[in-house]
C-alpha cells in the first residue's frame, strides 16, 4: 500500500499547485490541506519555515521547498518519469524549471500586486482561504491588510515603476513563444509532462486566475491557458520528442528569455551577493533592471551550475546552450 501524505498548501501559491500537480500525476495518495488559521498549529508543528507547500508523510517526516520535494519523491516514485533519459533534454527541462521558479514568479507577483483589480481579487481570495467561515466584512478587512502588506513587497521581485515594462514585456514574450510551441503538443516536450511543465505551468496558472494577466492569456494565448489548466491534472499521453522536433519553437525560450533575461539577472544577483551588496543593477536587453539581492536565488544558481558541470560532458547539450547563449552563464 502506498504511503499517504498531507500537502499543506495555498491555492494562490504556484509552488503549492506545482507540488499538488506532481502528486496527482504520480497517483501518490495525498490529502490537500488548504492552509487556514484553523490548521496553523498543525502546520507549525512540522514547518521549519512559514512557507508553503509543506508535505508531511504518514511517519511524520516533513519536506518544504517545491523542487527538493519533487526530487525527493522522485526517488520513491520514479514512474512515470519526469526526467528524460536523454541528458540534453533532462538538463534543458531543469533549466526551464529554474527559470520558472526564479524569473516567472516575477510575472505572477508583479501582476497580482501591481494593478488594483488584481490586488483586491488576490487579497480577498487569500483572506477567504485563511478564514473560510468568516463574515464577508471581516474577509474584506483582512483582504485589505494582506493587500497592503504584499504591495509593499513588490521590490523583492524587482517590480518597480522603472522595471514594470520589462517584466510585462517578458510575460507577453513568454506567452507568444509558448503559444506557438504548444500549438502542436500537449506538454512542453511532447506527450508527457516533465519537470519543466510542473514549474512553468504553475506560475502561468496563477496568472490565469488574476484579472489583468487572465485577459492577456485569454485573448492571446489560448494554447497556453489550456496547458496551464491541463497541468492541474496532467496525464501520460505518449512519449517525449527529440530536440530536433522541439528546437524550432523551444529555442526562442532559451535564447530570448533564459539567456536574454534570467541567467544574466541571476549571475548579477550572485555576484552582488558575493560583494556584500544589498541591491544591484544589471543591464537586461539594453535596459537597467534593479533589485534587492536574494540569497536563495544565488544558491539555486549554484545548484544549476553544478548540474551543468556534470551534464556538459554531452557535446549536444553544450552545442544547444552555446547556440542559445546560455552556456556563458553556466560555467
Amino acid at each position: 500500500m502506498k504511503e499517504q501524505y498531507r500537502i499543506f498548501g495555498v491555492e494562490l501559491s504556484p509552488y503549492s499547485v506545482k507540488v499538488r500537480s506532481y502528486f496527482r500525476y504520480k497517483n501518490i495518495p495525498h490529502e490537500w490541506i488548504a492552509r487556514s488559521e484553523d490548521d496553523m498549529a498543525e502546520f507549525s508543528k512540522f514547518a521549519k519555515l512559514p512557507l508553503v507547500p509543506l508535505v508531511v508523510s504518514a511517519r511524520g517526516d516533513a519536506m518544504q521547498d517545491s523542487t527538493p520535494i519533487i526530487e525527493e519523491m522522485e526517488q520513491t516514485y520514479p514512474e512515470p518519469a519526469i526526467v528524460p533519459h536523454e541528458p540534453a533534454l533532462a538538463f534543458i527541462s531543469a533549466l526551464i524549471e529554474e527559470y520558472a521558479d526564479e524569473w516567472c514568479n516575477k510575472h505572477m507577483f508583479h501582476y497580482r500586486w501591481w494593478y488594483v483589480p488584481d490586488q483586491k481579487s488576490a487579497g480577498e481570495r487569500l483572506a477567504r482561504g485563511m478564514r473560510p467561515s468568516a463574515a464577508d466584512v471581516e474577509v474584506q478587512a483582512m483582504g485589505e491588510m494582506i493587500r497592503d502588506r504584499m504591495v509593499s513587497r513588490l521590490s523583492l521581485v524587482g517590480s518597480s515603476p522603472q522595471t514594470r515594462e520589462q517584466i510585462e514585456a517578458s510575460f507577453k514574450r513568454l506567452l507568444e513563444i509558448l503559444e506557438a510551441h504548444l500549438a502542436s503538443r500537449p506538454y512542453l516536450f511532447g506527450k508527457r509532462p516533465l519537470l519543466a511543465d510542473f514549474g512553468l505551468a504553475a506560475q502561468l496558472y496563477e496568472c490565469s486566475t488574476d484579472p489583468t494577466p487572465q485577459k492577456l492569456m485569454t485573448a492571446h494565448a489560448p494554447n497556453v491557458t489550456a496547458w496551464a489548466e491541463r497541468m492541474l491534472n496532467p496525464k501520460l499521453e505518449g512519449q517525449i520528442e527529440t530536440w530536433q522536433r522541439l528546437a524550432p519553437t523551444l529555442t526562442p525560450l532559451l535564447r530570448d528569455e533564459i539567456a536574454g533575461l534570467f541567467l544574466p539577472w541571476s549571475a548579477a544577483n550572485a555576484a552582488a551577493l558575493a560583494r556584500g551588496e544589498e541591491k544591484f543593477t544589471v543591464t537586461l536587453q539594453a535596459k537597467p533592471f534593479t533589485q534587492e539581492t536574494q540569497k536563495y536565488h544565488a544558491r539555486s544558481l549554484g545548484v544549476l551550475k553544478a548540474r551543468y558541470a556534470t551534464a556538459k560532458q554531452h557535446a549536444d547539450l553544450v552545442e544547444i546552450l552555446t547556440a542559445t547563449g546560455c552556456h556563458t552563464y553556466l560555467v
